[in-house]
């Protein structure tokens, strides 16, 4: 059993990882969501988790995190994600509203509390770059830290690099430096983890989560399928399987410095196999990625029948 904080900036893909968390209750127990400046600003983000528990009835607490990046402006792109930041289905407007402390705050609290916590990081790391340079006693408490984000090869925001780092590169120095384990899914393990958009279908059904999986799939896939792709990744949602079932992944053991500087390489995560503790996750079974993410939606829809 694993004690996981998800860290997102939703995000269709954080919330079909998120979904994926909460069908695995056994294996993963949520304590909680902090949010944070990404793929669209800290306010539409945080909505964005109160209305998934809203739609789902959950009551796991939300932590607003931080606005912007450490030194970077924020900047937001719409473009997979819409203005919203989850485009696409209609959900109710939240009643809940998120916790009275920051995330920051919340971390060093719970951190103390707790002996170990796995930190599901499915954002710029700016929360957790925060906590690291005002608390660094808490790293002692942090179990791994499992995230999306790096490439390998080549970038999906600039020529390098991946976008949550290239987001706040300071933060993902920190975060990479830090000692903690570090399990990194880059883009390409994403790619090759993805789903066929044909297999998207299997969500036009009667149950209130394939629902709501189907309507997060007719945006989210607009963008692969604009560009001629027959599948598409769901970034986020490789993080979660990692720690379901590893065996699924293969990995390198190495280094990852961070680059801070250059208009085609600033973010971009140099990978150095062999020479530290960082773990690089570079290819998927695929279709065993999908079975868990497949059979997790309809666990949660016998769940809400």
């Amino acid at each position: 059993m694993h004690k996981i904080i998800i860290d997102c900036d939703p995000g269709h893909d954080d919330a079909m990882a998120i979904m994926t968390a909460l069908a695995h209750s056994g294996e993963l127990e949520l304590l909680s969501f902090c949010t944070v400046a990404g793929n669209q600003t800290l306010e539409k983000v945080t909505k964005n988790v109160l209305k998934l528990e809203e739609y789902l009835d959950l009551d796991i607490p939300v932590y607003k995190g931080c606005d912007h990046p450490l030194l970077k402006e924020n900047k937001p792109q719409p473009a997979a994600h819409g203005e919203s930041g989850m485009d696409g289905p209609v959900l109710p407007e939240p009643v809940k509203k998120e916790e009275a402390i920051s995330a920051v705050e919340y971390y060093k609290q719970v951190l103390k509390k707790e002996e170990k916590v796995t930190i599901v990081a499915l954002a710029p790391l700016t929360n957790i770059a925060t906590l690291l340079t005002e608390a660094p006693e808490c790293a002692d408490h942090i179990e791994q830290i499992v995230l999306m984000g790096g490439a390998l090869n080549g970038g999906n925001i600039n020529k390098y690099a991946e976008f949550n780092i290239w987001h706040d590169p300071e933060a993902a120095k920190i975060v990479f430096d830090s000692g903690i384990k570090v399990i990194m899914a880059p883009l390409e393990v994403c790619y090759a983890g993805g789903i066929l958009i044909k297999e998207t279908k299997r969500f036009e059904r009667e149950g209130k989560v394939s629902k709501l999986v189907k309507d997060l799939f007719d945006f989210y896939c607009r963008y692969a399928i604009d560009r001629g792709w027959d599948k598409t990744a769901v970034f986020d949602l490789i993080p979660v399987l990692y720690l379901l079932n590893k065996d699924l992944f293969t990995y390198k053991k190495g280094h990852v410095d961070i680059v801070l500087d250059g208009e085609d390489t600033q973010g971009q995560t140099v990978f150095r196999e062999g020479e530290g503790d960082h773990i690089a996750l570079i290819d998927a079974d695929r279709e065993g990625c999908m079975k868990i993410f497949f059979d997790a939606i309809d666990r949660l829809d016998q769940r809400y029948s």
